[in-house]
């Protein structure tokens, strides 16, 4: 709602909706003209979209939602898919416009060929979905899904026509430690840190930064401390959280050790829960603070 608010087009809610007043504002977009897509995944969907858009002068472009492996959300097999594709088709408020078929924990999985196994078959449920669509005279316009720790794979098979990356443009600790590849490293460097401040330094062996559990996704590994020349890790610097507000930045013996007031830097653990987190990016070239950027969606759910 607050990209549509902005004028931003070509809208795909990746969350089937099913609250009512989720419904009924996204109906209310629609007719005020934002290009919005909804996913779907059972036939009980279709008919509250029909309910919520009773009266929409155009029809609301939808995808079928397919679970491919994740079990989170999803058609769980070909005939469940075929179906909501067939009612959706059949609605006056809705147009067909094609699937979505997205697994986000496969993303994560490190070892190249780890993940790959994990995906193939996943690839499986995907084609044998498009196959049966196919079958029924309604194969999808658009095949949207992919991520950046698949696209790599992806693009060997072809079924994807719409790549849903995101991560690659800013990285975080989890994607680092992804082998995208098998034979090159990863090609895409960390963006998006953390700038945070020393508040006290009179314990031995740490310093206390000003950034904790508040701070920062909680769900994967710790934060990346980046040394003053860049280093990582191996500059003698770890991240430990510390409490609600708290962090702690450990001191290996013969590591620089930064003095009440410094600023350092920490590659965030996982990057999108993390940026709902705070108030707005700092869009810096160098050393110099050449924008802010708001988080407009801030707080909306």
């Amino acid at each position: 709602a607050a990209m549509a608010r902005e004028g931003i087009g070509g809208l795909l809610l990746t969350s089937p909706a099913v609250q009512p007043r989720h419904l009924a504002e996204l109906a209310a977009l629609h007719a005020e003209g934002s290009e919005l897509t909804v996913v779907i995944d059972h036939p009980d969907g279709v008919a509250a979209w029909e309910a919520a858009l009773s009266g929409s002068p155009r029809p609301l472009p939808a995808f079928v939602d397919i679970d491919i492996g994740m079990e989170r959300t999803g058609a769980r097999d070909p005939d469940a898919v075929v179906e909501i594709a067939k009612r959706i088709a059949a609605s006056p408020a809705l147009s067909y416009d094609g699937v979505q078929a997205y697994s986000g924990r496969v993303q994560h999985i490190e070892a190249y060929a780890d993940r790959r196994a994990t995906y193939l078959a996943q690839i499986a449920r995907l084609e044998a979905a498009l196959a049966a669509l196919g079958d029924a005279g309604l194969p999808p316009q658009i095949v949207s899904g992919c991520g950046t720790g698949t696209f790599g794979i992806d693009l060997e098979h072809g079924n994807y026509t719409e790549a849903q990356v995101g991560s690659y443009v800013v990285m975080d600790r989890e994607y680092n430690e992804v082998e995208l590849f098998a034979d090159r490293p990863n090609p895409w460097e960390v963006s998006l840190v953390m700038r945070t401040t020393v508040i006290s330094a009179n314990a031995p062996g740490h310093v206390t930064l000003n950034a904790g559990f508040k701070s920062f996704a909680t769900d994967g590994p710790e934060p990346v401390p980046l040394a003053p020349d860049g280093a990582p890790e191996g500059a003698g610097w770890r991240y430990e959280f510390f409490g609600d507000e708290y962090g702690m930045l450990v001191i290996e013996d013969g590591a620089p050790r930064p003095a009440l007031g410094d600023t350092v830097d920490l590659v965030t653990p996982h990057c999108d829960p993390t940026v709902n987190l705070h108030d707005a990016y700092h869009v810096v070239d160098g050393d110099r603070l050449v924008d802010i950027w708001p988080m407009e969606a801030r707080g909306v759910l």
